[in-house]
């Protein structure tokens, strides 16, 4: 039976000098503790069925058992997921796909028992989520990381013991773990190429992005920038509002307040995107050209205002393509390292993005979902097979 456990316990760069072994030497690790567990039960097994047949003692020089009967790549697994961010409805979603994919798997006989940390910690908090799932025996980790290097020397440990490691959403440098994300970078570009198309050069523009030092955050400010600076775009302030909806509209409210009529357009990332709408709804600003983002609530107030906008998926469901990812690692795949980008990075295709040529269908796939609601990617178990050799 498939069991889930949420704990909300709180959660020194070490960048490791060799290539991507590290994952792989963590894979054989796992897969000897599992056969050595399946070993061990078996010969308890072995015992208590002497002891209960004939009333002889039982004998431990010949157990009835055989490491061929023992099959570790059948399950049961034990997944951790470490999430140190919680006030988001991308991560709430994130948490439910996987709960879902672990449910599918129970209904075709694979057990997963999946543990989950997930509290609002800093990086010495993650660390002690990744420390607590290590503890507990799991077999391998899905992790959102709040830092791109200051977890390494956790995952050296978690490595060490034997644990595979997966960075959802935000890459990190350790070659202890492999990253399973799109690519952020590319991800704010398509969005700030067609700002850039729709302003003359020397327009002016305001930035409204998540938190400050995440890595997906940093990952965006900077290949957004890249397009814009590029362009001749002129940015008059680069803000954060923590992909908090609330925070958006009160940034960009003051933002308007401070630059008034200055400002021709708004780049801002989803998990804000709305909140920014919503002020310039309020001010009576959509003259002013924004980006967007791809959530049931933005959708519909895109389409109820007849606004000029954009919205490029960040798919939450690229948690269960890693969870695909370490289950075949787990029954013996070997990740391919001809489709690794960087020695470590599975960077999975870039999601749909929408404009008002094809913003029906995007209407159509948010239909009944909540406004939180983010569309989603979640690679199939054939596609993911292809990463591997």
């Amino acid at each position: 039976m498939t069991a889930g456990h949420d704990r909300t316990r709180p959660a020194s760069p070490v960048e490791d000098p060799h290539s991507g072994t590290h994952q792989r030497e963590a894979r054989m690790r796992s897969l000897r503790k599992r056969t050595m567990r399946g070993l061990g039960l078996g010969l308890v097994l072995a015992l208590v069925l002497a002891a209960c047949g004939n009333g002889d003692e039982p004998s431990v020089d010949e157990p009835d058992t055989d490491a061929e009967a023992v099959d570790p790549d059948a399950g049961p697994f034990t997944i951790g997921v470490s999430n140190g961010f919680t006030a988001s409805e991308w991560r709430t979603q994130m948490i439910s796909n996987l709960e879902e994919a672990v449910e599918e798997y129970a209904a075709e006989g694979l057990e997963i028992d999946l543990i989950i940390e997930n509290d609002d910690v800093d990086e010495a908090g993650q660390i002690e989520q990744i420390r607590n799932l290590v503890n507990a025996g799991v077999d391998a980790i899905i992790i959102n990381p709040n830092s791109p290097d200051a977890l390494n020397a956790a995952f050296d440990e978690a490595a060490a013991e034997g644990v595979l490691i997966y960075a959802v959403d935000q890459a990190v440098t350790s070659q202890s773990v492999t990253n399973v994300v799109i690519n952020q970078n590319q991800w704010a570009q398509i969005s700030a190429e067609w700002l850039a198309d729709q302003l003359d050069e020397g327009a002016e523009i305001v930035m409204v992005n998540g938190i400050a030092g995440h890595p997906a955050n940093e990952a965006r400010v900077s290949g957004a920038m890249e397009v814009l600076e590029g362009a001749g775009i002129e940015i008059l302030a680069n803000t954060n509002a923590d992909w908090s909806q609330a925070e958006g509209q009160s940034v960009m409210q003051e933002l308007l307040s401070q630059y008034g009529d200055q400002i021709d357009g708004v780049w801002a990332q989803d998990g804000v995107a709305e909140g920014v709408l919503r002020a310039l709804i309020d001010a009576d600003r959509l003259d002013l050209v924004t980006t967007g983002e791809a959530r049931a609530g933005y959708l519909r107030l895109w389409d109820e205002n007849d606004v000029d906008t954009i919205g490029v998926i960040n798919p939450p469901g690229v948690a269960v393509t890693a969870l695909r990812v370490a289950l075949l690692e787990l029954q013996g795949g070997t990740v391919d390292e001809a489709e690794l980008t960087d020695g470590n990075t599975i960077l999975l295709p870039m999601p749909d993005s929408f404009t008002n040529d094809n913003l029906d269908e995007a209407l159509a796939r948010a239909e009944g979902e909540p406004d939180g609601y983010s569309l989603d990617l979640i690679l199939s178990e054939a596609e993911v097979a292809q990463f591997f050799e």
